[in-house]
């Protein structure tokens, strides 16, 4: 989705990690930009800047303006970055120049709406199986998120990527059989009353010191012997 929003970028002179590093020090990051038949180009862009638009509601799929110093002022998208494993600072963007007359292949996010009959009436499982979708459109025509009501479904209905409106230069590329959200039936759990499970439990042997009492308790005393004798 397109946004008025102008990003200033400063144009590098050189790259290496020394550089690199001196741009953090200094509260910037380096980038590249690049694409849409132009040059490549070493800028140092503001990371502060750069994560309110991934952290937006359009994410990577925001488009915005770049103003290069000096230089040209064109759309561009984020298409890669590198953030600190540990500080999480960002530590490279990539940036690509956006020709608005060319479609795009980009995936954006699905949600859905309202409860579901098979869940309010039936006590059935809502499940959300696919969280976003492939589109290719032109780069104005890039959707923040779709949205599907789902409150029609009962048990055994889904929604599928098939289903979800596509308007203006939008295609779906996604597998149209795709299920997005569908309702199921709550498995019971199984459990055997604690009856029955001691009605067929195995009766536990005796144990062997208690056998060889009884033996001993049941043979003759050795005195009787001899007086029968």
């Amino acid at each position: 989705m397109r946004k008025d929003i102008t990003i200033v970028a400063e144009p590098r002179s050189s790259r290496g990690k020394n550089e690199a590093r001196r741009l953090r020090v200094s509260g910037q990051a380096p980038a590249v930009l690049y694409g849409a038949g132009g040059e490549a180009v070493a800028v140092a862009i503001s990371p502060k800047e750069v994560n309110k638009i991934l952290h937006s509601k359009t994410g990577f799929n925001t488009i915005f303006n770049l103003s290069v110093t000096g230089g040209e002022t064109v759309p561009v998208m984020v298409v890669d970055w590198q953030n600190d494993p540990v500080k999480e600072n960002l530590l490279h963007v990539d940036l690509k120049r956006i020709d608005l007359t060319l479609r795009l292949k980009v995936k954006v996010p699905v949600h859905t709406t309202g409860e579901p009959k098979g869940v309010k009436l039936q006590g059935g499982l809502h499940e959300l199986i696919t969280r976003e979708v492939e589109i290719e459109c032109l780069p104005d025509d890039i959707p923040e998120s779709f949205t599907m009501d789902a409150s029609e479904l009962s048990i055994g209905e889904s929604i599928r990527a098939g289903q979800i409106p596509m308007t203006g230069s939008i295609k779906l590329l996604s597998n149209p059989d795709a299920v997005i959200s569908h309702v199921v039936s709550m498995k019971a759990e199984e459990v055997a009353p604690a009856a029955e499970a001691a009605a067929v439990a195995p009766v536990a042997a005796e144990p062997e010191v208690a056998k060889k009492g009884k033996k001993e308790e049941e043979a003759p005393p050795a005195d009787d012997k001899k007086k029968k004798k």
